[in-house]
């Protein structure tokens, strides 16, 4: 575990203080601004009140909470949302309610997703005319088997 200072602004006061959960966790809660209603099979953008100034050389991944995927088949479309180190605004979270039946409702304060920050190297891209050959080749999408 590397501890980072990251500098955040609460743009809505009336939420909680972005904080993790339990000791030793990896992600910070991100909680509503808003009341809404997510019917099923529709996204709906959420707002969360926080900006971070993430430093360089670090990113953060805006992840789906567990317990809203699996009682309510609630998670991130874009998961993981990427927030790049230069973004300075308001994180809000790309939910979608994939439960066929049953409308999802938020209420403002409730923990919708996750932050965490990692770090992370940048590629430095070198073109070639070939790549070389490894024991798998072009073998992709389901070429290992299920079993």
């Amino acid at each position: 575990m590397i501890d980072i200072p990251v500098p955040f602004a609460k743009l809505d006061n009336s939420i909680n203080t972005p904080a993790y959960a339990h000791e030793g966790d990896a992600g910070i809660d991100l909680r509503s601004t808003i009341d809404c209603v997510i019917e099923p099979f529709e996204r709906f953008v959420v707002p969360t009140g926080v900006a971070f100034a993430i430093p360089e050389g670090y990113a953060g991944l805006v992840i789906p909470r567990s317990g809203l995927a699996a009682k309510h088949g609630v998670s991130i479309v874009n998961a993981p949302g990427l927030i790049d180190s230069g973004y300075r605004g308001e994180i809000k979270v790309v939910l979608i309610n994939l439960d066929a039946k049953k409308p999802f409702e938020i209420k403002t304060g409730d923990r919708i997703a996750q932050i965490m920050f990692t770090p992370y190297a940048q590629a430095c891209l070198e073109q070639q005319a070939t790549l070389g050959e490894t024991s798998r080749g072009t073998d992709g999408f389901g070429s290992s088997g299920v079993s």
